[in-house]
């Protein structure tokens, strides 16, 4: 019997790309001989190749032609993928976003779509794209929910134990500090979910005191400059540079520790295998917390941001060399 061709459909965002990597392991834990595409929005192919169980990788530039709905490049690149997708001889095609949009991108493929319920989905209109419909509970960790669905896919029962997959790169960028550090993650896309930056200068001026470097990276020049603020305020700490999503999965895989903010980076350093303290000031970490690592803890929760000393004493107990 050939091995069956399976295309995951998980666009984004960065956390929501990493959510789904259990989801994989568990399927090849199943079939070892499956055939795995994925198609992603572009800016995180390289963190999806990080799984060597990944056969293909398709680019999705949704986000750019929203950007540029009029841009006729952005149109000709889409249906470019569309006769990609179709061209290829799937069994299944599994959309674990629950989306309209990746609804659409699940219809491009000529084969079986399998996604969510109505019930179950983030948008409820996402159904009518799949022939097959599975209920998984809405209030379960969004990994589990990737998990469930492709189980139901495929009939299996899931392991307790998550395992994200990931082969960790072994290359720190050339401007990393060259003892140990410990990575924090300040910046978050909402406001609400941001620690206080005050909070960031005492807990990095404990990191220092115990022996570590700081680094702190940031994704627009407003994150750097917050960074740099930071930085300039605690000897010892760094800002980062701008950097590719490749330099920065090599910069947490290199790190002693890190602590972040819900941000799809440390979720990234949690599938990595560092040491990795979650920071919950506005979303729920039962639901989209840090999960799966043995070395990762979620300190915090929706109106109670974490004391710097909560933080401090989650460092103490999870940092380590890598």
């Amino acid at each position: 019997m050939p091995a069956p061709r399976i295309l995951f459909v998980k666009l984004s965002s960065l956390g929501d790309v990493v959510h789904h990597l259990p989801a994989v392991t568990d399927l090849l834990r199943h079939s070892p001989d499956a055939h795995v595409g994925w198609a992603v929005e572009e800016a995180y192919t390289d963190l999806v190749k990080l799984h060597p169980a990944v056969a293909e990788v398709f680019p999705v530039n949704l986000r750019q032609l929203r950007e540029h709905p009029f841009g006729p490049a952005q149109w000709r690149r889409l249906r470019a993928l569309r006769s990609t997708l179709r061209s290829r001889p799937w069994d299944y095609v599994i959309d674990t976003q629950g989306l309209i949009k990746s609804g659409i991108v699940a219809g491009f493929a000529r084969a079986p779509a399998f996604g969510f319920d109505a019930k179950s989905a983030r948008e409820r209109l996402a159904a009518r794209f799949y022939d097959v419909r599975i209920a998984v509970p809405r209030r379960l960790h969004a990994v589990e929910r990737n998990r469930r669905l492709v189980a139901g896919v495929f009939g299996y029962g899931l392991e307790p134990t998550v395992r994200y997959g990931v082969v960790p790169p072994t290359a720190t960028p050339p401007w990393a500090p060259e003892g140990r550090y410990v990575v924090l993650l300040h910046a978050a896309s909402h406001g609400a979910k941001r620690w206080p930056e005050e909070r960031w200068i005492a807990l990095a001026r404990i990191v220092v005191a115990d022996g570590y470097a700081v680094v702190l990276p940031g994704g627009s020049d407003t994150e750097r400059a917050a960074g740099a603020r930071i930085a300039a305020a605690v000897p010892g700490a760094m800002p980062a540079p701008a950097t590719t999503l490749a330099d920065a999965a090599n910069l947490l895989s290199g790190a002693a520790g890190v602590v972040g903010v819900d941000t799809g980076l440390t979720h990234l350093a949690v599938a990595l295998g560092r040491p990795t303290v979650g920071i919950y000031c506005a979303t729920d970490p039962a639901l989209t917390g840090l999960h799966g690592g043995s070395d990762a803890v979620n300190v915090g929760g929706p109106g109670r941001p974490p004391s710097v000393e909560a933080v401090a004493e989650a460092i103490g107990l999870r940092a380590s060399a890598p």
